[in-house]
């Protein structure tokens, strides 16, 4: 089980592909916020949800000064598929492997349908200009959160 984020914590660097294949990394976003968020599957119905509420505020969480990355265990050719399919403009990038998922907590035993599986825990990090946790959300719904989280962040 990895351990879980807390705000104040460096957020862990990586380079992931995204949906063309070209090398996205936390590092390109320095100075400049960045709300990291870990959902399970491109293409299903809550994961659909949630991308298209962040493409749907993506204007308003730039000129908050945000940037949004979506990862997934998704390889780049099923992100690309999610993103034509959606008409999605938020970056989304892949980690099959899970490493990134794990470093973030975002990956592990989770509660579905009353039973224990291991899989992606739908998380949400916001990472500050400096590269370190500013806030980090665990479990949170597909429905609803970006709202949640555009309130929260005072936007």
């Amino acid at each position: 089980m990895s351990e879980r984020l807390q705000p104040g914590d460096t957020a862990p660097a990586f380079t992931l592909p995204d949906a063309d294949g070209r090398d996205v990394s936390l590092a390109d976003h320095k100075g400049r916020k960045v709300i990291v968020y870990f959902y399970p599957a491109a293409l299903t119905p809550g994961c659909t949800k949630q991308a298209c509420d962040f493409t749907d505020n993506l204007d308003l969480l730039a000129e908050a000064g945000y940037d949004v990355i979506g990862v997934s265990p998704d390889k780049p050719e099923k992100l690309a598929t999610f993103r034509e399919r959606e008409n999605l403009k938020v970056t989304l990038v892949g980690d099959p492997s899970k490493e990134v998922l794990t470093a973030y907590g975002a990956f592990g035993e989770k509660t579905m349908y009353g039973r224990t599986v291991t899989g992606v825990i739908r998380s949400t990090i916001v990472v500050d200009e400096d590269g370190k946790v500013e806030r980090a959300l665990y479990n949170v719904r597909a429905t609803g959160h970006v709202a949640k989280i555009i309130k929260d962040l005072g936007i």
